[in-house]
């Protein structure tokens, strides 16, 4: 046998050990993904959801998108400082669902309520207020906790 045929044999299981070790590892890397498939990765990803908590389920009319909905709420941070409070100032509060005009998570957290129920609604910052905060009031990145109590729906 020449050298010729020697360095190429050589290279030849060079290049079939790779090909093998590419497609094992992929084919774990893979299955491995397809067995976490809807799993949480992280707490960071668990921390942005939006979490709903029926404190009173009502029994009137249901909030829809494209309904107007009138709420009395408090919020507050996590720490339990109030930021602000339909209650404190006596006047309910009045929005159009679904188009935008409030925070996400009180567009996706109204929705499906009835009249006469309350709701906690525990909001990440990623359908709140974002890494801008809003004011003096909303630091960046802030979790912020609602409680709901909806009024009527028109």
């Amino acid at each position: 046998m020449n050298e010729e045929n020697k360095m190429g044999f050589e290279w030849g299981k060079f290049a079939l050990f790779i090909l093998s070790f590419v497609l094992v590892f992929g084919g774990v890397m893979l299955l491995d993904k397809k067995l976490n498939v809807g799993k949480t990765n992280s707490v960071e990803e668990a921390q942005e959801q939006l979490k709903i908590e029926d404190i009173v389920v009502g029994a009137g009319d249901e909030a829809v998108s494209g309904k107007k909905v009138t709420v009395h709420y408090t919020g507050t941070l996590t720490d339990g400082t109030k930021f602000d409070s339909s209650l404190d100032r006596g006047t309910p509060f009045t929005f159009s669902l679904g188009a935008g005009e409030v925070i996400q998570g009180w567009d996706q957290g109204v929705a499906g309520m009835k009249v006469g129920g309350k709701r906690k609604l525990t909001i990440p910052s990623s359908l709140g207020y974002g890494e801008t905060g809003a004011g003096d009031t909303i630091p960046p990145n802030a979790t912020l906790v609602f409680e709901i109590e909806l009024l009527k729906v028109e």
